[in-house]
């Protein structure tokens, strides 16, 4: 009887341990699956910031050239999309898996997963980046002051983490989203080199432009700032998280730059570089480049349907949602544009993740 007892006790306990393993391995395929499906379906990169191949510049008062500059790069190399795409992922991935329990998914279609809810911490702390200046100059206005270069420090420092004064402009509708991105940045080093060529367009050549060679310097570690005038009525332009490590950074022109020495009303409270290095850290422009139906991967950002400029009065409504025309990646004038969203801070941050095109500033 005995025995019998004991064979039956053998049996259920391998029962009951089959069944933990058969739901510990439905439990682990449910979680990989999960990690899957993620919703790619809204994802672009062409733009039409050119328009049968002649960009949009001259025409608008305020250009930035960092999505024609994305497509050109995409255009000179077919692997660029399927890296972008494969970095998209991994963002979405990343702010899926910090979101609150019960957190819906979204950008501003409402059904993929750009960002948007206040994620729980991401656990990356303070991140810090270093910044070296390349200041490439034709005149002694274009060699801008050590003062100038370290007031458009302190300015991203400001505006990274919501510490400008007039944060507080934002209406109450957006109020709630202004984020504290705990994103810092440091002057590393300041590079001059003098030239004779008096503009430089875009296509990276400033980049080029020191000892016959790239002067790109350490971009896994830092941020590389190239001031220098671009020409053309371009303010500045960035390098997508993907693109090429000998010419990744941000250009700016060098009257947009900081707000005291050289520069040039109503970019002269330094918000170029604020944009720009939005792009540099994985932002789209506030209205997806496109119409209403194209979106810039966040969900507290409403749709949009065109940028705006100058300063736009109170609400301004397109897509049927007001405009957050106060965002740092819309158009605006440099006094008027005060604020990223919590959806957008989720967004940079994830590029600093495990796995990320830019993780290797934390190592």
């Amino acid at each position: 009887m005995k025995k019998v007892t004991l064979l039956l006790g053998l049996a259920l306990l391998t029962v009951i341990s089959c069944s933990e393993n058969a739901e510990e391995l439905k439990d682990s395929q449910i979680s990989e699956n999960q990690e899957v499906a993620v919703d790619m379906s809204d994802f672009y990169l062409y733009t039409d910031d050119f328009e049968n191949g002649k960009s949009k510049v001259g025409k608008d008062s305020k250009v930035c050239y960092s999505m024609a500059n994305l497509n050109r790069q995409l255009s000179e190399n077919e692997e660029l999309y399927d890296k972008m795409y494969t970095i998209e992922k991994g963002v979405r991935k990343f702010i899926n898996a910090k979101k609150p329990s019960g957190a819906g998914n979204g950008n501003g279609g409402g059904t993929n997963t750009g960002g948007g809810t206040d994620p729980v911490s991401d656990g990356l702390g303070v991140i810090t980046i270093p910044v070296v200046v390349h200041v490439i100059y034709s005149n002694s206005q274009e060699n801008i002051s050590d003062a100038q270069i370290q007031s458009q420090i302190a300015i991203l420092n400001q505006d990274f983490n919501a510490t400008n004064g007039d944060v507080n402009n934002v209406p109450s509708e957006f109020a709630g989203l202004v984020a504290d991105s705990d994103i810092n940045f440091t002057l590393s080093q300041t590079i001059r080199v003098a030239s004779t060529r008096t503009s430089w367009g875009t296509r990276d050549e400033m980049k080029f432009a020191s000892n016959g060679g790239s002067n790109v310097v350490a971009p896994q570690t830092h941020l590389n700032l190239w001031i220098c005038n671009i020409g053309g009525g371009i303010l500045g332009y960035a390098q997508f998280p993907g693109g090429s490590s000998s010419t990744d950074g941000v250009v700016i022109s060098p009257q947009y730059i900081g707000n005291t020495g050289y520069v040039a009303a109503p970019f002269n409270k330094g918000r170029t570089a604020t944009h720009e290095v939005g792009h540099y850290l994985n932002l789209r422009h506030i209205w997806g480049d496109g119409r209403c139906q194209q979106d810039d991967f966040v969900a507290d950002t409403p749709s949009s349907d065109a940028p705006n400029y100058g300063c736009p009065s109170y609400p301004t409504v397109n897509c049927r949602t007001t405009d957050m025309t106060m965002n740092y990646m819309d158009y605006v004038d440099d006094a008027c544009m005060y604020m990223f969203s919590e959806g957008q801070k989720s967004r940079m941050r994830a590029i600093f993740g495990s796995g990320g095109p830019r993780a290797s500033f934390l190592n």
